[in-house]
């Protein structure tokens, strides 16, 4: 059995697309508070969604777009959520973080690490309900620090439950650098609580779909979790409007009125100079960080996968379009749900 590079790409694409959809909804003030992309995960989620069954549950982080848009949850629902509006998946309450439809046994929450308990109490109900079913939990290499999220992959290894861990690792837990607040690999952590655990390239979404398929086949075999770990980059950052960005892209207008603030805080009293300029040296590296998300635009898994379709660039126009009609369908369903609120 060999990927399907064009149904992949249909995938991912169609998950970008919405989510540039998202993006100028929330620009254009229609989404109010953060919104947290998938941008540059897609080639993880439907490396692994691709290997889904009716049946299977999925437990989900804050960066439940790509996962929904996947599974074939109605696009214009997840706008309406994401916009507040009673005609949303959750009747508007959810937002974009806190998702669920039992129909597709997929649930998102916000806590972080939360996914791994989930998980396993999903896989736990499917070995009494659903035999040779499985649970994938979702969550970024910042969760691996949780208590819950490691004591959910030793309680899994010990049950033999049917869970597969997939880990997004884009080296950042919100703003903090990860090698700075994690020891040791993460690798041999999870081996350490008793889990198979393999690395995968996240950009390569059929090194993704290779490796997801054997975890799918040892779960459904009962042979236990499995810990996926994918490297990817997240090109907008912790969430969209990220002030680091901002600073990177237009660093005349944004730095403007900061640079006076971050002048007086070295200059003045307080902690000693030494203990300042570490803060500022922190604060350069964050922004050093930063910039460097916008130099692997490169490693954009859609334009990847996009350069390995053995089809006509008319069959793949036509595809694009396709899936460009669709998301814009959905748009004008969700505004107009948003013209006839009270």
């Amino acid at each position: 059995m060999q990927p399907n590079a064009e149904g992949l790409y249909r995938q991912m694409y169609k998950s970008r697309r919405f989510e540039e959809a998202v993006t100028q909804l929330w620009n254009d003030g229609h989404i109010s508070a953060e919104m947290h992309l998938s941008k540059g995960e897609e080639a993880i989620v439907a490396g692994v969604l691709d290997h889904v069954m009716d049946g299977d549950a999925l437990a989900l982080d804050h960066r439940a777009s790509a996962p929904m848009v996947m599974r074939g949850i109605d696009l214009a629902l997840l706008l309406k959520e994401f916009m507040g509006l009673e005609g949303g998946l959750c009747r508007g309450m959810g937002g974009h973080i806190h998702l669920f439809s039992p129909e597709h046994l997929a649930a998102s929450s916000g806590i972080v690490g939360a996914t791994g308990p989930a998980a396993c109490g999903f896989a736990i109900a499917a070995q009494h309900l659903r035999p040779d079913k499985v649970a994938v939990a979702f969550f970024g290499e910042g969760a691996m620090n949780q208590g819950m999220l490691m004591e959910s992959i030793n309680l899994a290894a010990a049950w033999s439950l049917p869970v597969i861990f997939v880990c997004k690792d884009n080296g950042t837990a919100v703003t903090t650098s990860s090698a700075d607040v994690t020891a040791g690999d993460l690798l041999t952590r999870a081996r350490g609580l008793g889990a198979h655990a393999v690395s995968v390239d996240g950009t390569d979404v059929d090194e993704v779909w290779s490796a997801a398929r054997d975890a799918f086949v040892r779960a459904r075999e009962g042979k236990g979790p499995m810990f996926l770990h994918a490297t990817c980059v997240h090109p907008e950052g912790h969430f969209l409007g990220d002030p680091l960005l901002r600073m990177v892209r237009n660093p005349v207008r944004e730095l403007r009125s900061k640079v006076g603030p971050l002048i007086k805080a070295a200059t003045t009293g307080g902690s000693s100079l030494s203990e300042r300029a570490v803060s500022l040296g922190s604060i350069a590296g964050m922004l050093g960080r930063a910039r460097e998300t916008q130099k692997h635009t490169r490693d954009d898994p859609i334009e990847r996968q996009r350069q390995r379709l053995e089809i006509s660039d008319a069959q793949r126009d036509e595809l694009e379009r396709a899936v460009d009609d669709e998301v814009q369908t959905a748009v004008a369903a969700a505004l107009r749900g948003l013209e006839a609120q009270p």
